[in-house]
């Protein structure tokens, strides 16, 4: 039997103040938009699968069969949840690591502002225009 552990210690998740697993600030501070669709399947697995303590250790192979991907792809898919500082991995095991507090804090990519509320359609024209009128 495998024994698991904390790859992370200092950094074990907690369920979030929500009812689920599935923090919210994954779409609110924009996540998912760094996340490549394999790379948000492979998450959702992983978020899905885990232990209390965010371990789980799939195999490649299995993780490449139930998700239909092939190696190249579970490899990068892996590797941009490792940049985005989702998942922490050490051959065979995974842990998925908690969102930080401040989302500036992201690792490996730039933080987007959180999406505090709705834009007016005016503002959202203006901003893809990049600020002209």
């Amino acid at each position: 039997m495998l024994h698991k552990y904390p790859i992370c210690p200092q950094r074990i998740r907690k369920v979030p103040k929500q009812f689920s697993w599935v923090d919210h600030r994954l779409v609110r501070d924009r996540y998912l938009e760094s996340c490549s669709h394999e790379a948000a399947a492979l998450y959702l697995f992983l978020i899905t699968v885990a232990n209390s303590q965010g371990l789980s250790y799939y195999s490649d192979v299995s993780l490449m069969k139930r998700l239909a991907m092939d190696a190249v792809t579970l490899q990068d898919a892996r590797h941009n949840l490792i940049t985005l500082g989702l998942v922490a991995y050490e051959k065979p095991l995974y842990q998925v690591l908690p969102l930080p507090e401040d989302p500036s804090t992201r690792f490996g990519t730039e933080a987007r502002a959180p999406m505090d509320g709705p834009l007016a359609i005016g503002e959202l024209f203006k901003q893809m225009m990049g600020g002209q009128s």
